[in-house]
């Protein structure tokens, strides 16, 4: 998983923000590594947020995104009947199979993301309330809005992890990879 955003080439704006997105998965997938499906659906705080929630949510998000800007509608609507389905695995779904879903999930958005013709590209903005009426933003804000909402999501799943057993990512990581950092 990736731990350090190397330099992009030269010119390869889009090849900088799509590994800026991938590295803040990372820390969402490290931080799921070793756990039980309990584990991943427990809230060790006063949060209704658990792990499996948080990848779930991450990866219904991006979809719709990615969707929207593809001019379709997300895999998965969600309003007030459903909404608290968002952040928890619901019957059928586990860890593994969301990670797998995500995996798709990004296959897809790096191909959709090279495959625009410019990043200035805009697309509309949905109908709800929270946006400007007949907003729109560029494709480059997509990417930008990805990065932020999975970093954002990543922080909170270092904490529930540190809350659940007191791993942190180094440790996480140097045990996936078999090293130690003492």
């Amino acid at each position: 998983m990736v731990t350090h955003v190397r330099a992009e080439e030269q010119g390869d704006e889009r090849g900088a923000l799509l590994a800026f997105v991938e590295e803040q998965r990372g820390g969402i997938r490290r931080a799921l590594l070793g756990l039980t499906e309990e584990q991943a659906a427990s809230r060790p705080s006063a949060s209704e947020l658990s792990l499996g929630g948080l990848l779930k949510h991450v990866a219904e998000v991006e979809q719709g995104w990615v969707a929207r800007a593809k001019g379709e509608q997300p895999a998965v609507k969600r309003d007030e009947s459903n909404w608290h389905e968002c952040f928890v695995l619901t019957e059928g779904e586990t860890v593994a199979s969301q990670l797998a879903y995500w995996e798709k999930v990004a296959a897809e958005t790096e191909a959709f993301l090279r495959s625009v013709p410019s990043l200035d590209d805009t697309f509309a903005l949905p109908n709800d309330p929270w946006f400007p009426p007949e907003g729109r933003v560029s494709m480059r804000w997509l990417a930008l809005h990805l990065i932020r909402e999975t970093a954002r999501h990543a922080g909170h799943a270092d904490i529930i992890r540190e809350s659940l057993d007191g791993k942190t990512a180094f440790e996480l990581v140097a045990t996936e990879q078999g090293t130690s950092w003492s």
